[in-house]
């Protein structure tokens, strides 16, 4: 019995959503512009870019590779190409959205240095970020988004759409931290310490900004003392009270950092100068 790969069924299945969007594009007939239309490519780019604000998809898609195909030559053809992407990611299904990677893959090899080249590097990260998956689940999506919106930021730091990319990309930081997270509570849960400490550092260490550490200074500081390491585990709990004035974890924190100090007062040897 012959046992076909999980990658050759990808790829059956994306040919084969290609196939049928190429046979539903042509059975509506290709959107050419009236007969006499002085500027043929505009029009098509204007009727393209009514159909995507409108969301209908399909629509959009037709004029715009209309206009893509037939003029070659025309100033609309790299916004016709970023149009095509647009619309395969307002269909928003798994298939669509790999299709609208491609589309802005390739506008950004062939127009590099182009004025709208950093929106192709934006929705090639936003195409990843829209299939990114709960924190307890694969984060190959989330992978993805990161390293793109990363190559956006860097890219283009004068970009009108930098405020929003760093959103998102902060955004998906966290959803892979948070999976880290989830881990490491689980470890901590099951008492394997080791496990937990691992984990928390780990996310520390990868991700210092991480909206919810307050969650993992906590739990790496009570890992810490299950390990009778209260030493180490001080600093945690410090910067949990230094920097969130709002955490569920705060109160406990005061506390435990409080009764750390005591300890460690008490087991100080006295000093002989002191009479």
């Amino acid at each position: 019995m012959v046992v076909e790969h999980p990658g050759d069924r990808m790829i059956k299945r994306i040919v084969l959503v290609i196939v049928l969007a190429l046979a539903a594009a042509c059975a509506s007939g290709p959107k050419r512009p009236p007969t006499g239309t002085l500027e043929p490519d505009k029009f098509l780019h204007e009727r393209g870019t009514e159909a995507l604000n409108e969301r209908k998809w399909l629509t959009a898609r037709e004029y715009f590779r209309q206009l893509a195909d037939v003029y070659p030559q025309s100033p609309y053809r790299a916004d016709a190409k970023l149009g095509i992407g647009d619309t395969y990611l307002g269909e928003g299904t798994a298939e669509s959205f790999l299709l609208g990677i491609n589309e802005f893959r390739e506008f950004l090899s062939y127009y590099p240095t182009h004025r709208r080249a950093d929106y192709a590097q934006y929705k090639l990260g936003m195409a990843h970020y829209y299939q990114m998956r709960a924190p307890e689940r694969d984060q190959t999506e989330t992978r993805e988004a990161i390293r793109e919106l990363t190559a956006f930021m860097e890219r283009f730091p004068s970009s009108a759409l930098r405020e929003e990319g760093a959103a998102k990309l902060r955004d998906a930081r966290d959803r892979l931290s948070a999976s880290e997270q989830h881990v490491g509570v689980h470890y901590h849960r099951q008492r394997w310490w080791p496990g937990a400490i691992e984990r928390f550092k780990g996310i520390l260490e990868r991700d210092p900004n991480f909206t919810h550490r307050d969650e993992t200074y906590f739990y790496l500081a009570e890992a810490l003392e299950r390990m009778q390491r209260p030493a180490e585990a001080l600093p945690y709990y410090d910067r949990l009270i230094k920097e969130f004035e709002k955490s569920e974890f705060l109160l406990e924190a005061q506390k435990r950092s409080e009764a750390i100090r005591n300890g460690m007062e008490k087991k100080e040897p006295p000093d002989p100068k002191r009479g």
